[in-house]
């Protein structure tokens, strides 16, 4: 069933990677995606949103069964509980199904010609004469030596290959978020068709609340949380805690738990080596407000098929070919998602009565141009005017 070489090995079949899988083999590469789970889609690891931008965008032609609820809105609470109502006008989206979306995707992969493999646990990378050619893995119970000409690291935000590989050395904490969630059904719901997002320093340091709505009385309860606080407090107590202060969550069952480290900057500037890159959360390519990484990855994954065609077939697999990849990706995504980090830092620095100030001021439109990098000078503005108001606030002026 496995072949010992091959043109592209991918590890990891999430969206990022069951994407690149596909994108390589549609060029008619021959391609190895294996992934470490027993069930490709499985865990789940995020809120599961994605904008129909996105999917108009990548042309995401996903069956039925993937989508969970249509979106066309948010709810967001300041720390004070002031509530803004949000209206994806033109913009809506959807709550996904992951483990069906994620499925969807590596057939996708496998119907453009790519071998899928789960049950593939890929532990080392092959490196001789300066080039990564090829990873050592254990497939389904069987140790194998696979080569290939170009190796994909799309493994996640704990990416074995790229620290292997030479892509980045590890997690930077300050720049990793600690993601806990609950699927629960039989909850009250404010508005099944709203994402719904609580902030405040006192029920999610440097990060938010969220439900994302899956039906009438299911969603996904989570919370994001920043991963450098130390002490005894887990995302997982945070989340318990605030449960507790809402009956209408509290009576609800849970049927699904899931954890993790969500990536939330620090973009490399470099993601290649000789016979290598990173694709997706390997090398942070995530929103660092909202912590979305699907649509991100997928764009990535395009780029990624691109340089690497190019690649092989000019027979030059060396870091200064495959650095096109970074340049692209760079230019259209970059760049972007860099005034996006300008925002979060920017709002982590806030404190809760700053952001009560900030919620006065802002409108829903201007809080979905900031999650997408746009109007940053306009709120850093703004922002710089009410820290002189706190600071005349806390001598009483």
């Amino acid at each position: 069933m496995i072949d010992n070489e091959y043109d592209v090995i991918v590890v990891g079949c999430g969206p990022g990677g069951s994407s690149t899988a596909k994108e390589c083999a549609k060029r008619g590469l021959k391609v190895l995606a294996l992934d470490r789970n027993l069930e490709i889609g499985t865990p789940v690891r995020c809120g599961e949103g994605l904008s129909e931008n996105s999917v108009q965008t990548l042309g995401l032609d996903m069956p039925n069964g993937a989508k969970a609820q249509k979106i066309k809105g948010a709810i967001v609470y300041a720390p004070d509980g002031r509530r803004i109502k949000i209206a994806f006008k033109g913009t809506e989206g959807f709550v996904l199904e992951r483990k069906m979306f994620d499925k969807w995707l590596a057939m996708e992969a496998g119907r453009a010609g790519a071998m899928t493999v789960p049950k593939s646990n890929v532990y080392d990378v092959i490196i001789e004469d300066g080039y990564v050619k090829g990873v050592k893995a254990n497939v389904m119970g069987k140790d194998m030596e696979i080569r290939a000409k170009i190796i994909v690291a799309a493994d996640g935000v704990e990416s074995v290959i790229a620290r292997k590989a030479g892509i980045k050395s590890g997690k930077n904490p300050m720049f990793v978020d600690s993601g806990f969630q609950y699927e629960m059904v039989g909850i009250d719901i404010e508005d099944p068709h709203s994402i719904i997002l609580y902030f405040g320093n006192k029920i999610a340091p440097r990060g938010y609340v969220w439900i994302f709505p899956k039906g009438k009385d299911v969603a996904n309860v989570g919370i994001g949380i920043a991963g450098n606080l130390g002490g005894e407090m887990t995302a997982k107590k945070y989340l318990d805690k605030w449960i507790e202060t809402q009956p209408g969550i509290k009576k609800g069952s849970i049927i699904e738990v899931n954890g993790g480290c969500i990536p939330v900057g620090n973009f490399l500037k470099n993601m290649v080596v000789n016979g290598c890159l990173g694709v997706g959360d390997s090398v942070n390519q995530v929103n660092p407000i909202h912590g979305g990484g699907i649509a991100e990855s997928i764009k990535a994954s395009r780029i990624a098929a691109d340089v690497i065609d190019k690649a092989i077939k000019s027979g030059d697999l060396s870091s200064s070919v495959l650095s096109e990849y970074n340049e692209r990706w760079w230019k259209e995504r970059g760049g972007t998602l860099k005034n996006v980090e300008k925002v979060r830092e920017m709002f982590e620095k806030m404190s809760d009565e700053e952001m009560n100030d900030l919620g006065e001021v802002l409108s829903g439109e201007d809080l979905v141009d900031l999650a997408h990098g746009k109007n940053y000078a306009k709120v850093a503005k703004i922002y710089a005017k009410f820290k002189v108001k706190g600071i005349r606030r806390k001598i009483g002026i």
